[in-house]
């Protein structure tokens, strides 16, 4: 099911959101809405607390843009290492549509999170990918592009 995008200036999108206790058929339901929203939109990314849910998971697909979909769903991440090399890009925000932002982020990152059957996952990720991970880990700490912006 597609769900509503939530727009910034929502204040849901200001929230630090709550761990996730259990991984269930509700989260796997909420996990499936995301990823359909996510590519309809079409976006790479997309937090819970865009469509309005308050707890920490995203989904993301670095890749279907280019290549063959290989949608991930990132429940209670952790991003355990960052490199002291960063990387700019140009990001947008499928909450904030229409204004891309300069952001500067580490080039490599190593991150922590449980899959949508609640096994725990360990990955590397670099380039596009690790920057993904930190935009949709900043949305679960009610942190946007725009607060990037302003900081540089």
């Amino acid at each position: 099911m597609i769900r509503p995008i939530v727009i910034h200036p929502d204040d849901r999108l200001r929230q630090l959101c709550a761990p996730v206790l259990s991984v269930d058929d509700d989260l796997r339901g909420l996990i499936s809405d995301m990823l359909e929203t996510m590519y309809d939109a079409p976006g790479r990314g997309l937090a819970a607390p865009q469509v309005g849910v308050l707890s920490r998971v995203f989904v993301m697909d670095a890749t279907w843009k280019t290549g063959e979909p290989s949608p991930l769903a990132f429940v209670n991440p952790e991003i355990l290492w960052a490199s002291p090399e960063m990387q700019s890009n140009e990001e947008g925000c499928l909450s904030i549509p229409d204004m891309p932002v300069q952001v500067s982020r580490p080039a490599r990152i190593e991150a922590m999170w449980l899959d949508e059957t609640g096994t725990q996952r360990r990955g590397a990720f670099e380039g596009f990918e690790a920057a993904c991970i930190c935009h949709e880990t900043d949305h679960l700490n009610g942190v946007l592009i725009l607060d990037h912006e302003a900081a540089a």
